[in-house]
Formats: structure tokens, C-alpha cells, sequence
């Protein structure tokens, strides 16, 4: 990838399942429910028919190779590894005039396949694996508190991301223990780039909403690994490791993300949605860094099982 994702803070830089989900997932072993949505949450979910097909023969071959017998790490790499080849997409969480819970396992942009990826890998492990659990999931991550509350609900930043999972147990920001230097910056590119945005566009209220968390996020300390420090770490990072590349551009701190990839040959790769592409493997981490425009390093997160 040689060029900036317009979206910023990934949500910043740049479906659940609204009326048929009806559709039955019942696995040979595994207890798997399918129930109604409260009309309420239909309205604001948009999770298109062949993705709740995709989500539900995920769902069975996850079951028919015990996928949840793999360590943690291990099978986030697995179920991300099942989406290679699908399509990159921006701006999907995007379309319409309310904020809906988008979810799509057939398109992705760079954050929504790290939080479809997770979302079913702690469906994968749930006491009773559900189309509900795994929209639970993906609100869970992308929304403050997890709530869904709007547009400026939404984690637009990705290290507010990485700072509010992490405050619920979903995550842990691994940077400043890897010997991440702090990362001063004042985040406002969306407020500063209102025309990139079709949500602010002619929005006055989201406009102002974002300043504000703007405003707030001036208090949220940052932290990187500088590129030439990468391959110090490698030995450090595990499959499934979430990676953040930190960015030169003045108001955004991130510009891509992706997830740590263990090669056969034990070395360290990045398996991402990758820009004007699709999921893919990018077999050097540092490499791929380095080649990243205007990019001066990695933030890292590891995804928990549970909350701790």
C-alpha cells in the first residue's frame, strides 16, 4: 500500500441482521442460535443475505475443524486467514443517512475486517455461538462504551479504539511495553478535512459532535514503535496481534491496520485488507511499514479472549 486511507483515525483515515435472520445456524455438536431481532435494532442493522450465509458456514466449518480448540492467537489467524480474497471496500460504514451497525464478511475496509475478524472469533468461543453474539461483538468494538449511539458514537480514531477496547477487556495496547515512544499529536483530521467526510458534509451537529471528541482525545496519551525499531520486536508479537501503522500526516495518528501473520517458515508477516486490492498476506512486516507513505511506525494491541 503506497497511498493514505481518506478516512481518518480508521474509522478515522477513511450487516445484525436485519430482517431475514431467520436463517438457521445449527451445527452437528455445537448449540448455535437463531432468534428475531427486536424491531428496534432491525432498523439500524444492515447485514446483507449473503453475508449472514457466509457467517453461517463459517460458523458450521469452524465447528466441523474445532476451531475453537486452537489457542486464542492462533485461531484469530485462522479466521482471518478464511477471508483472503475478499474484496477491500471504503467507505461502507458510510452509506445512508443514519448510522446503521454495518457488518459484511464478503468487503471489508482495513478496521471493519479487524472487527469481523474478532467479532467471529468470539462467536467461534462462546458458550452458544449466535448471528447475535457476533453483532453484539462488532457493536461492542467499533462504538464508545460500546454503545451505539450515532455517528459520533463511533470509534473514529483507531488509538481511541485501541484505548476504549482496551478499557473494556477486549484488548491490550501493547505499545508502550515494546518500547513505544510517545507520539505527540494533536488529533483533528476529520474536523480539518469536513469535505472528505459525507458525514459532516452539510452536518453541522456531526461537525461539532467530532470537534468535540477531538477536543477529548487531546488527553489521550500516544505512543509508537519507530520503524527501525520493528524487527527488534518481531520475537515479541504473536499471531493475531493487532497492528496500527502510525502516520506523518499532522491531525491523524493512523493510517492502516492489519494483523500480525505467523508464515510457515516462523517469519513475521501482515495479513490486512489491503487498499484498491483485497485481503492478502504481506509476508515482511517491516518491510510493508517501511514501503506505507508517510508512515513512521506500528501501534500494536492484543486482542483478549475475554474480559479480564
Amino acid at each position: 500500500m503506497a497511498k493514505v486511507i481518506p478516512r481518518p483515525g480508521l474509522r478515522a483515515v477513511r450487516i445484525l441482521i436485519a430482517g431475514a435472520l431467520g436463517v438457521s445456524l445449527s451445527l452437528t455438536s455445537m448449540p448455535v442460535q437463531s432468534r428475531e431481532l427486536d424491531p428496534a435494532v432491525v432498523k439500524t442493522v444492515r447485514f446483507p443475505e449473503q453475508d449472514q450465509a457466509a457467517l453461517a458456514a463459517l460458523l458450521r466449518k469452524g465447528q466441523r475443524y474445532h476451531f475453537q480448540n486452537q489457542p486464542w492467537s492462533r485461531l484469530i489467524q485462522t479466521i482471518a486467514t478464511e477471508f483472503r480474497g475478499a474484496a477491500y471496500q471504503d467507505g461502507l460504514l458510510d452509506q445512508g443517512p443514519q448510522e446503521q451497525l454495518v457488518l459484511s464478511l464478503s468487503q471489508f475496509d482495513c478496521v471493519l475486517f479487524i472487527e469481523t475478524v474478532l467479532a467471529a472469533a468470539r462467536t467461534l468461543v462462546a458458550e452458544t455461538p449466535s448471528p447475535q453474539v457476533f453483532r453484539d461483538s462488532v457493536q461492542e468494538q467499533r462504538y464508545r462504551q460500546g454503545q451505539m449511539q450515532g455517528y459520533c458514537s463511533r470509534l473514529h480514531y483507531f488509538s481511541d479504539w485501541i484505548a476504549d477496547n482496551q478499557r473494556r477487556g477486549l484488548v491490550k495496547n501493547l505499545t508502550p511495553a515494546l518500547g513505544g515512544i510517545p507520539f505527540p499529536k494533536q488529533l483533528n483530521f476529520m474536523s480539518q478535512h469536513r469535505q472528505s467526510y459525507p458525514k459532516l458534509q452539510g452536518n453541522d451537529v456531526h461537525w461539532q459532535c467530532i470537534q468535540e471528541m477531538e477536543a477529548r482525545l487531546q488527553s489521550l496519551p500516544l505512543h509508537y514503535i519507530p520503524q527501525a525499531k520493528i524487527r527488534e520486536i518481531e520475537t515479541s508479537l504473536q499471531p493475531g496481534d493487532i497492528v496500527a501503522v502510525a502516520t506523518a500526516i499532522p491531525g491523524l495518528d493512523v493510517t492502516h491496520t492489519g494483523f500480525i501473520y505467523r508464515l510457515s517458515n516462523q517469519s513475521i508477516g501482515l495479513i490486512h485488507a489491503s487498499p484498491g486490492g483485497s485481503v492478502q498476506v504481506a509476508p515482511d512486516l517491516a518491510t510493508y511499514i517501511a514501503n506505507v507513505d508517510q508512515s513512521v511506525g506500528i501501534m500494536v494491541a492484543r486482542p483478549l479472549k475475554r474480559p479480564e
